[in-house]
């Protein structure tokens, strides 16, 4: 795993609100996922 991926782990596991950030990273990656879809299908 690349050293900024380390350092986000440690950060979220550190974290005293950890369920948050770990569902706001979540949520963007899904939402970024989404889009990648949409470009590739062509979609508006």
């Amino acid at each position: 795993m690349t050293k900024p991926m380390m350092d986000l782990r440690e950060l979220v596991e550190k974290s005293a609100d950890a369920d948050l950030l770990k569902e706001m990273i979540g949520f963007a990656a899904e939402r970024l996922r989404e889009l990648e879809v949409g470009v590739r299908a062509g979609a508006a």
